[in-house]
């Protein structure tokens, strides 16, 4: 690909990107409430002629655009409303060009945002009370839709591409619902065109410098178990404990020997984060009750950690409210897995980011970070390659500089041009 003309394409684009991003900033969605976003990237698709499955997994969209070798023509329009209603021209077009081709080049964006109200004071700053885009999704979105728009202007396209807008990335397991409803397996399994046989997905990172790219083979993002544990006891008067099996004792003994799993069962270079985000209980000064409540969460990037951490918290929670006259109620939710990179498509990856941007601005990450992500799902059916986007503008100190769900947070549209490049470059080279 010419770098010339594609870094041209993308700067022809990019008023527009930005108002696009700016647009879904003032009006975010909660999850699986994406109905603005998700109808505004169908007028993108719309306009672009490309064809799309609009509600899968809610709020969800799977567009795709087969591949070209520059004598036929680009995907017709005619995808409209939640089912695509290609011409039989076209799809017979696409069977005949993808027949040629190894599978389709997926690429992922998610599209809900987080109950926080933003305090950033941009001019578009979010109208939503009490929600915003304090993770950048809004910027994920808007960068696939610059690469839908600069490859559906490309003759050549080596490689079939299917596009995923997918919702509820904040806790709502989106990427496993957009999995299960077929999105990677191709006309023939609830998707459209041909089948995926990789998928690439990106985020915002505001640590790493602006236009830099990093990633890691193997695991990359924890598995994010969460937990809410209710200790009850005897209640009574604050004046006669002897009276009572105290809970809020009882859960203070628990919270500390919890935090033994990861000091003194764990080994000190297998990462592991536990935890505790609320706790609550009682109605006055004066009265012990008889239940506190506290909920938390596990990281983990090890299977086999992630199943002996669960079973050191049981023991650790149910052992410790006996031994104080209490017992324990545990629920416990199973979160996203490790997200894992494709220890192959990782180095094409590498490869493919250093020629295009060069070497300076390519980096390893040395350890996975303990934040989830569920594009962890897609990489249990097909290989899979997650990366971070540069944020931090020149100069900027990271140690103030707003980080993820923070509502200081914005998504810098600086970094829109290399998400869109890196987007184009998988799409057409991976």
């Amino acid at each position: 690909m010419d770098t010339g003309r594609l870094r041209a394409l993308i700067s022809s684009e990019l008023p527009e990107l930005v108002a696009f991003r700016h647009d879904l900033h003032r009006h975010p969605e909660l999850s699986y409430q994406e109905e603005r976003t998700s109808a505004r990237v169908r007028e993108e698709l719309d306009r672009l002629g490309i064809a799309y499955k609009a509600g899968v997994a809610g709020t969800g969209i799977v567009a795709h655009l087969p591949a070209a070798n520059g004598s036929e023509s680009r995907a017709t329009k005619g995808a409209h409303g939640s089912e695509s209603r290609a011409t039989e021209s076209r799809a017979t077009e696409s069977r005949a060009t993808e027949s040629r081709a190894v599978g389709s080049v997926a690429l992922r964006a998610d599209m809900d945002a987080l109950p926080i109200t933003e305090c950033t004071g941009r001019a578009y700053a979010s109208e939503t009370p009490g929600v915003m885009h304090a993770c950048g999704h809004d910027g994920h979105t808007t960068i696939l839709v610059g690469a839908a728009r600069v490859l559906s202007r490309l003759e050549e396209r080596p490689n079939p591409v299917t596009f995923l807008f997918q919702p509820a990335e904040e806790g709502g397991a989106g990427g496993e619902r957009m999995c299960e409803e077929g999105c990677l397996l191709g006309d023939e399994g609830g998707g459209l065109g041909a089948p995926v046989s990789r998928v690439f997905g990106l985020h915002g990172w505001p640590d790493v410098a602006l236009g830099r790219v990093v990633t890691r083979p193997g695991p990359l993002l924890a598995a994010t178990d969460d937990f809410v544990v209710r200790v009850r006891g005897r209640g009574g008067h604050a004046a006669y404990p002897h009276q009572t099996a105290d809970p809020i004792a009882t859960a203070a003994q628990i919270i500390t020997a919890l935090q033994t799993v990861v000091s003194r069962n764990v080994s000190p270079t297998d990462p592991v984060v536990l935890t505790i985000g609320r706790i609550g209980g009682g109605t006055a000064n004066n009265i012990i009750p008889s239940v506190v409540e506290f909920i938390g969460t596990i990281r983990t990037v090890n299977p086999a950690t992630r199943r002996y951490a669960k079973e050191r918290f049981y023991a650790l929670v149910e052992g410790g409210a006996r031994a104080m006259g209490c017992r324990a109620e545990i629920d416990w939710e199973d979160g996203y897995p490790v997200t894992m990179n494709d220890p192959g498509l990782t180095e094409a990856f590498f490869a493919l980011a250093r020629d295009a941007l060069g070497p300076e601005r390519v980096g390893l990450v040395e350890h996975p970070t303990l934040g989830g992500e569920d594009f962890s799902y897609y990489g249990r059916h097909v290989p899979a390659c997650f990366f971070m986007l540069g944020l931090l503008a020149p100069g900027a100190d990271p140690a103030t500089t707003p980080k993820l769900h923070q509502a200081e947070f914005d998504f810098n549209d600086d970094a829109i041009p290399a998400g869109v490049e890196m987007m184009c470059r998988l799409a057409m080279g991976s």
